[in-house]
């Protein structure tokens, strides 16, 4: 272990995130990224360790990689990351505050998702599955719409995650959080298929590849963009695409943002709030269709 304390530090941390939080590698090495980047910011400011830090540095730090063409989406990535860390370090006795709590990043304009309306998903899905691959394929897809799984999701379940019969299956999302959610009736018809076909073990990966391995994130994106370009769908289609296009069917059915919060595993109702946008601007296109006097004189 370095001899720097605020490496020191760092490492710890990073130790904590894999060995008790159990966060995945990728998260692991965003946050440790962020934190030596500040590291790297403190020393020229002879800053020698953690609790010495104040908020305005850190302030002064984010306004220095915001001018450095850093992405409000950045920022907010790396502020999370401070906050955590100082949380843990407060437990941890090696910190009387959290500098970072009071420090802000540039705004970012929020961006809609896209979706696929009703008919364009109709028409992703409807393909023959007459070979292994499209009933795989078949299934993969109606799971990701129905359920609004993320990709990750569908690549670590296994059959013994899947209730048919009471139409249900546990998954587990970020944070290591495990949830319930509803499978459609047309996506338990495709999984009856692909279960007839395959004969799985209980243990067995959902959707398989090769040699009976879990399909890879990537592998589903792939598989998800030939569908998509062999069924004529021209929108940009991947796996949170359908993601989105359930939450945004369900609550444009529904009305009931908390429902879909919980299908989504959404931790804050903030985040699913975002869906509401969508709902309110295909109620201001079909207004602006069919009001006598909604339409704007040209």
């Amino acid at each position: 272990m370095s001899d720097d304390p605020l490496a020191q530090g760092i490492e710890r941390f990073a130790a904590y995130l894999r060995h008790e939080r159990r966060y995945s590698p990728a998260t692991i090495a965003n946050y440790t990224r962020s934190l030596r980047q500040l590291r790297e910011y403190l020393q020229t400011q002879g800053v020698t360790r953690w609790r010495e830090v104040r908020g305005e540095q850190i302030q002064a730090f984010i306004a220095r990689s915001h001018r450095a063409g850093l992405s409000p989406g950045s920022l907010r990535d790396m502020l999370s990351a401070y906050r955590s860390f100082y949380r843990w370090l407060a437990r941890e006795g090696g910190a009387e505050s959290n500098p970072a709590i009071g420090v802000r990043s540039p705004k970012a304009p929020r961006k809609l998702p896209q979706v696929l309306d009703v008919d364009e998903v109709g028409a992703l899905l409807d393909f023959p599955a007459n070979d292994p691959e499209a009933v795989r394929d078949r299934a993969l897809l109606e799971l990701l719409y129905s359920s609004g799984l993320r990709v990750s999701e569908l690549t670590s379940v296994r059959w013994r995650d899947l209730d048919m019969a009471e139409g249900l299956i546990r998954v587990t999302g970020k944070g290591r959080k495990t949830r319930v959610v509803p499978v459609g009736g047309k996506a338990i018809a495709a999984l009856q298929s692909l279960r007839e076909q395959d004969s799985p073990g209980a243990d067995d990966p959902l959707v398989r590849g090769r040699l009976g391995k879990p399909l890879t994130p990537g592998a589903v994106r792939a598989r998800l963009k030939r569908r998509a370009r062999d069924q004529g769908v021209l929108k940009r289609v991947y796996p949170h695409l359908l993601r989105h296009s359930c939450a945004s069917h369900v609550l444009e059915s529904s009305g009931d943002l908390r429902a879909v919060q919980e299908l989504l595993g959404h931790a804050d109702i903030g985040t699913t709030q975002i869906y509401t946008h969508l709902d309110f601007q295909h109620l201001a296109k079909v207004y602006d269709a069919a009001h006598p006097r909604a339409r704007r004189k040209g």
